[in-house]
């Protein structure tokens, strides 16, 4: 519903000659809100989207008036209620959303209503690309071996998704071998700007993959977060954020010949890492900011992640629309999307002091070096010419000093010519991810090695264990015997769409493959080399330049389309190497085109790891080890002898430039985004459902229906108070969302691998908690099940254990939880400072809700888990200052009663905490309601946003404002 707030509701000229609508940010300058064009140009994108839904509700005058005037170094106290035009998900975070929408229509069909009415209130896609694997590699068919094992190992998960794909007009699954989420975002769903009755907007997106931020390389605002908060977004709520500082980074100057956008952005993310913009908004601005294309922008907005900001922002100029024509958007949609900008006054990228920030960082384009990440984050740049002295000191240095402690660095290790295929053991690889080694937060998202930990766990838990492989063609393992040492490249993989989605290094790739091949150069049998471009048009036009040639001589054969090495799939290596390492402890490489390296991540047995670009990635497996000077060492000799260096073999600008039309053709890529179906027959064999309302297999041990809508109906009921409680744990202080939600790996003898034992699934047969998010019952007792989570009920141990009152039996904390709920017991969380702080935010509500908590009473909460925990229906309250468990003396044999909810509850209110004690001694202690807006309450009384949103549709359908086909 349209309203003309300020009297901002004016007309602009659309592509087709005709008049659209649109709210006017300069009209609220006019109308006398602020400075409206000296803003950030994120922030007034963020603006236009509160005063286009400002409805007195979810969005409040006020909080237009209040980001209006943002002040760049003002108090961030406020939260900003955004409201995104559409959400993108990756497969293993989507299956959750899904399975809530599938539940939602199974309690409309039972109440005998029409199930079409439950659609996601935004429009969803869903990108199948985290699953596949490198099981096979430097073959001719290794695509289609890997994504036929995909497909066995993700039957289920598929079924569910495709039957998802024909239920909901407004929810799209983009299937397997299409490309990685980020790369068909930015070339193909994203809009840059949206109509909907009439009226047009800015595309704006959330997605629940840390790289969504990849899309603001396109002047698009957007990025990752976590499952609740996107279910939020697709049901048409607000997605909450604190107002953010805003750093500006001023980029003069030009890339220098030979230099590539990877170079670029390997400085970017040290730099910010350095300059700490956790948590802020980043915009690049500048003459520099505005001689880089898309692509190249694109390649830094990807990152964000990786220098911790929660966008690196570039405001849309012509170059935004020359890469909207060149990947097949129409003219008329693009002259509408110029136009739009202009009338805003936010077409341009701004020069400097046209905008104030937060902020100014300087950085000259000119004065970037070719450079690698690593061995272990990717913020710890290396010039390629020193990387080699840097590796060797790195060997030598104790590992108390962050080193690898090795006397011996010069080490030689045989590794023999493997035995026959049919002799050889089944193989397994890919990166570690036992829970024992999931990361913890130490402050925000940020680990205790200065790392992101949000986007390690999705290394560890967005991707399946891998299988092992019983069968590998001819080809697959070096023929060879060799020897091995420290600083050898075992893995070499162009993957992720962080380069892969720009055709300069891709080219460049392939160019200096050519050229390699021309010299007689080969790559070393130990090297496990494989290509897994974002999308199918890398392949158009590697295939149609000749370039795929080179690079499948090379052993850089198609393996996939999806993150692959980047996220831990990369698959088995030759167990002769792996034993070779493991029994001499030998420190191996792996370089990637990829934006994470955590070691031990990228593979178990690989502990130095090596972000580069495309050709950069070529030329280390050519030379087969690190430690090597690529601007003064021949990378190896030709076919007479002559040593061959990277200068000889490296591109030229005008070699790529002639190549470059090639990646460019929109037909190309209106085509290939046309149809997903027609020449995908794994996807087109997978058997499922059909109809509006799911089909639940009570077999099935990866999707299963919730029980968010047990004995659903359409009157909430009343508030009550709490009574009765019983504290299923007390923790300390920052205790995170990695510590309370299920990752990695399932354990045998955890409560959720018990239970899937008795379903039948062998252990080798488990797979991730990532896997089988699906299944609720899988997900609640991997919660509060971290084997470093402190339970101060139980001093002295660690894990997820209890203690059962008023028995006083030791028990896991899920098991403790079953006998509550069967004896009525409602339960109660007691923490410490900064609760739920970390990454992995879904589950560590939902599975805290499904326990039977009702509250969780903590010192303070992180921001997003405090909502979250709202969204789920649990009530989060808070004690006053300087009270705790520790001086109220609590120990675990004491039962809760909330007091004053049944009333009636006010957003930051007062309640009181009855405490009845063993000894029969009763206290009373106010507490702080968290519940801190309107909209929360009315989520709480319904007992969460699905029930709310649930009924509200209801409501709507029966007094006929909802419309079913």
């Amino acid at each position: 519903m349209t309203h003309n707030l300020f009297n901002s509701l004016q007309d602009f000229p659309t592509g087709r000659g005709r008049v659209g609508k649109f709210y006017s940010l300069p009209q609220l300058e006019r109308e006398g809100l602020g400075q409206i064009g000296r803003l950030p140009v994120s922030i007034r994108i963020v603006l236009e989207s509160l005063l286009r839904n400002c409805d007195g509700r979810r969005i409040r005058k006020d909080d237009v008036r209040k980001l209006a005037r943002w002040q760049p170094t003002g108090e961030r106290t406020d939260e900003i209620p955004f409201v995104v035009a559409r959400v993108l998900l990756q497969d293993f975070t989507g299956v959750p959303l899904l399975v809530d929408l599938a539940a939602m229509r199974s309690a409309v069909a039972r109440m005998g209503r029409d199930p079409k009415i439950i659609e996601p209130l935004v429009p969803v896609d869903l990108v199948v690309d985290n699953s596949v694997q490198v099981d096979f590699a430097r073959v001719p068919d290794a695509l289609r071996r890997n994504m036929e094992m995909e497909f066995r190992r993700n039957r289920s998960r598929y079924q569910f998704l495709k039957w998802g794909q024909q239920a909901f007009s407004g929810f799209r699954v983009i299937p397997p071998g299409i490309g990685i989420c980020h790369q068909v975002n930015l070339e193909y769903l994203a809009k840059g700007v949206i109509e909907r009755d009439g009226v047009y907007f800015p595309d704006t997106l959330v997605g629940t993959d840390s790289h969504t931020t990849m899309v603001n390389g396109l002047g698009v605002v957007g990025w990752g977060v976590g499952g609740i908060e996107a279910e939020a977004a697709m049901l048409g709520q607000p997605v909450y954020f604190l107002t953010p500082d805003v750093v500006g980074v001023h980029m003069t100057g030009r890339l220098r010949p030979g230099v590539t956008a990877t170079d670029l952005v390997l400085r970017v993310t040290e730099m910010l890492r350095q300059a700490k913009v956790v948590g802020k908004f980043v915009e690049f601005f500048g003459e520099g900011a505005a001689s880089l294309n898309v692509p190249d922008r694109a390649t830094i907005a990807n990152m964000a992640p990786e220098y911790g900001a929660t966008m690196g922002f570039f405001p849309v100029d012509e170059k935004s629309c020359e890469y909207l024509l060149a990947t097949g958007r129409s003219e008329e949609h693009v002259e509408t999307f110029r136009n739009y900008f202009k009338a805003q006054g936010l077409f341009g990228i701004p020069r400097a002091g046209e905008v104030d920030y937060t902020t100014v960082l300087e950085l000259d384009l000119a004065t970037i070096q070719p450079s690698v990440a690593g061995p272990r984050r990717p913020q710890d740049r290396i010039e390629l010419a020193q990387l080699k002295e840097r590796f060797v000191e790195l060997l030598r240095k104790p590992m108390t000093e962050g080193g690898y402690g090795k006397s011996e660095i010069d080490e030689r290790v045989p590794v023999h010519k493997p035995a026959p295929v049919s002799e050889q053991t089944p193989l397994a690889g890919g990166g570690q991810q036992e829970p024992e080694t999931v990361p913890v937060a130490v402050h925000d998202t940020i680990s205790e090695k200065n790392t992101n930990v949000l986007t390690e766990v999705e290394m560890i838990n967005n991707r399946p264990t891998p299988d092992r492989i019983e069968e590998l063609p001819p080809g697959e393992l070096p023929p060879d015997s060799f020897d091995l040492g420290h600083g050898d490249v075992v893995i070499a993989a162009i993957t992720s769409c962080t380069n892969t989605s720009n055709p300069s290094v891709m080219l460049a790739a392939g160019l200096l493959a050519k050229k390699a091949v021309e010299r007689g150069l080969r790559v070393p049998p130990f090297v496990k080399t494989s290509l897994a471009p974002g999308s199918r048009v890398v392949t158009e036009y590697l295939k149609r330049s000749g370039l795929q040639d080179y690079l499948d001589r090379l052993g850089f054969n198609l393996v996939g389309y999806g993150c692959t090495t980047c996220i831990g799939n990369s698959g088995p290596l030759d167990v002769h190497i792996e034993e070779a390492i493991n029994a001499r402890d030998l420190v191996v490489a792996s370089v990637l085109s990829g934006n994470r390296n955590f070691e031990a991540r990228v593979h178990q047995s690989v502990r130095a790891n090596f972000l580069a670009s495309p050709p950069l990635v070529v030329a280390f497996a050519l030379a087969g080890t690190v430690r090597i000077n690529l601007e003064t060492e021949p990378i190896g000799t030709d076919g007479d002898g002559r040593p061959v260096y990277l200068h000889d073999i490296w591109p030229s600008l005008e070699e790529i430039d002639q190549l470059m039309r090639l990646a460019f053709d929109p037909e190309t890529y209106r085509r290939l985004y046309s149809d997903f179906v027609e020449e995908n027959p794994l996807w087109n064999e997978i058997p499922s459902s059909t109809g509006d309302v799911y089909d639940w297999d009570p077999q099935s041990t990866y999707i299963q229906e919730p029980p968010y809508f047990e004995k659903f109906s359409m009157d909430p009921g009343p508030l009550c108070d709490i009574k009765g409680a019983r504290p299923l744990a007390i923790f300390g202080d920052s205790v995170t969302t990695d510590h309370i939600s299920p990752a990695g790996a399932i354990k045998p003898t955890s409560p959720a691998g018990v239970y899937l034992q008795l379903r039948g699934v062998k252990p080798e047969d488990f797979n991730s908690y990532g896997a089988r998010r699906g299944n609720h019952q899988v997900m609640v007792r991997g919660t509060f099940a971290n084997v470093r989570i402190k339970n101060l009920m139980v001093p002295g141990t660690e894990g997820g254990v209890t203690v059962l009152q008023p028995v006083g039996q030791r028990m896991s904390i899920y098991d403790a939880a079953v006998h509550y709920q069967a004896a009525g017991v409602p339960l109660v969380v007691i923490a410490g400072q900064e609760y739920g702080t970390g990454s992995s935010r879904d589950w560590a509500a939902k599975g805290t809700r499904l326990l039977g908590v009702r509250a969780v009473i903590a010192q303070s909460f992180e921001r997003i888990h405090r909502s979250n925990l709202v969204g789920m229906g649990v009530l989060p309250c808070q004690f006053k200052e300087g009270m705790n468990a520790q001086t109220l003396g609590l120990d675990g044999t004491e039962v809760f009663d909330l007091i004053g909810i049944e009333d009636g509850i006010m957003p930051r209110e007062e309640i009181t905490l009855v405490i009845h004690r063993a000894d029969g001694r009763v206290d009373e202690v106010p507490v702080i309601l968290r519940i801190d807006t309107p909209i929360e309450v009315d989520f709480y009384r319904h007992g969460g946003i699905l029930p709310y949103v649930l009924r509200q549709l209801l409501q709507a359908q029966s007094s006929g404002e909802v419309k079913t086909e």
